[in-house]
This record gives C-alpha cells, structure tokens and sequence, in this order.
C-alpha cells in the first residue's frame, strides 16, 4: 500500500471524476498511518486486504472500517470489492467509476438516513 505515494489521479479517472463536475486536480495519494484512522468516524476501503492492513495499523479501528462497496449487491455479507483499475483499459476505469458512484450513492442514502449522534 502507498506505492503511488505523491502522484495524482490517474489519465482516465481524472477524465471520468472531471466529466462528472469532480475537481479532482489538487488530490495526492498519500500513506495511511494510525492517527489518520484513529480520528476517523468511519474508514472506507476498496478491498478486504485494505480492511485487513487497516486492522493492522489500528486493531481497534476494524469495526469501523468497511468496503466502499459495502451496500452494492453481490450476493454476499461484506459487500462488494471494488477491483483498482490501475494499469488497465479505459473500458476498466469506465467500469470502475461506475461502481464508486452506485456505492457514494448508497453510502449517501445510508448515512442521511441515520440519525444524529
């Protein structure tokens, strides 16, 4: 995790986000650490290893971290796993957006209907 430390969104998603009225031209990737997860309220992954590698870092944190994917249907419990399309087609990225826009669709659902803290 982390290998692409620094660098910004790739060619076609920055296509994709920007096409869709996302400004995603300042955004870095950076590395996870504990404190960065500790503060969190909740922590989204793409994948049950980057849920594994965030228990990890903060085993206490495992609760609250979920699959991005969580509410899109698969068949499963978990969720669904949201494969990274670096290095891949456009055809991927195209597909790849598509399922972060259902699954921040849902998540928004979800989320406005829970009640206040």
């Amino acid at each position: 995790m982390g290998q692409l430390e620094g660098h910004g969104v790739a060619p076609f998603a920055r296509e994709l986000a920007e096409a869709d009225g996302l400004l995603v031209d300042t955004h870095r990737a950076r590395q996870i650490h504990r404190e960065m997860i500790e503060s969190a309220d909740l922590v989204l992954v793409m994948s049950e290893g980057q849920r594994r590698h965030i228990g990890e870092l903060s085993p206490a944190a495992i609760g609250k971290t979920m699959l991005f994917g969580r509410w899109l249907p698969d068949g499963s419990v978990q969720g669904y796993e949201i494969p990274d399309p670096y290095r891949k087609s456009r055809e991927a990225f195209v597909h790849v957006h598509q399922l972060l826009i259902c699954a921040a669709d849902t998540w928004r659902a979800k989320l406005r209907d829970c009640p206040p803290l």
